[in-house]
């Protein structure tokens, strides 16, 4: 199959960047943590009695939250919701194996990071949420930088790391900080079409490069923004993996972004290039 020979040669040489989404978790079977933004929503309804206007949608539902109930109970709930041991599964020991110069995770969960655990020469960048960060906050707070321990280091040392997770969204471990409601999405959507809350390391290491979508759905505006900003000023080819129809938005994003579509399941897919020299 070439066009899977040309995908394990490109992650293999580093010339793609894997850019996970949250269908991954569902690999091996139903997942013990919400897979999807619509299975978070449905978790947080399950909590909390919301107006019908805002339930399906993760982003409003978790801004609804936080007016009625405060910011705490939001970071509660994604602790609730991402508490229940999460393995590495085939595709994250894969990434593990192949050690990409950027991997974007797009997701609050960490079970890349337990697969890459051992290993040296990683660390990884957030997004943070600029919830509470006041006029005397500082203005370029929009990402932080940790080793693979999770101490907090100047972005500077991302440079000397041979991998670099990258989550746009932040993730709920180690302090909950991340982007969920639309409040934490305000000001990054404001920004993000000049790129300043796309960290330096980022932007350097998406250069010259494709990426290679696995576990992603295109379905949601929020989600198609961030994609496109992420991978803006990067270079083709690039692929997703989408078991099933696109829908009409999908469809047109992914023509729009020159991605080619691969009709295979994310297992079929793996199982692949696992056989692949990855």
């Amino acid at each position: 199959m070439p066009m899977l020979t040309q995908i394990a040669d490109g992650l293999a040489e580093g010339r793609l960047i894997p850019f996970l989404g949250p269908g991954i978790l569902s690999l091996d079977g139903p997942a013990p943590v919400p897979d999807s933004p619509q299975a978070l929503a449905a978790f947080f309804a399950a909590r909390v009695a919301l107006p019908k206007r805002v339930r399906g949608n993760v982003w409003a539902t978790a801004q609804y939250i936080e007016g009625a109930r405060h910011r705490q109970t939001v970071r509660a709930l994604m602790r609730e919701a991402f508490a229940p041991p999460l393995r590495p599964n085939a595709l994250h020991r894969l990434m593990a194996r192949a050690r990409p110069p950027l991997v974007v995770s797009a997701w609050y969960d960490r079970a890349l990071e337990t697969a890459l655990a051992g290993s040296v020469g990683w660390g990884g960048v957030a997004g943070t949420s600029r919830h509470g960060i006041g006029p005397a906050g500082s203005p370029d707070r929009w990402w932080k930088t940790c080793d693979a321990a999770g101490r907090a280091v100047p972005d500077e040392v991302a440079d000397t790391w041979s991998t670099l997770v990258y989550r746009p969204h932040g993730a709920v471990e180690p302090d909950a900080d991340m982007l969920v409601s639309d409040s934490d999405y305000v000001e990054v959507l404001t920004e993000i079409d000049i790129q300043t809350p796309i960290p330096p390391a980022v932007k350097e290491r998406r250069t010259g490069r494709g990426f290679l979508f696995l576990g992603c759905r295109f379905d949601d505006q929020m989600l198609r923004i961030f994609a496109r900003q992420i991978m803006k000023r990067s270079q083709a080819p690039h692929y997703a993996v989408l078991d099933g129809a696109p829908t009409r938005n999908e469809a047109r994003f992914l023509t729009e972004q020159g991605i080619t579509r691969i009709d295979a399941s994310l297992a079929d897919l793996v199982s692949a290039l696992a056989g692949e020299r990855v």
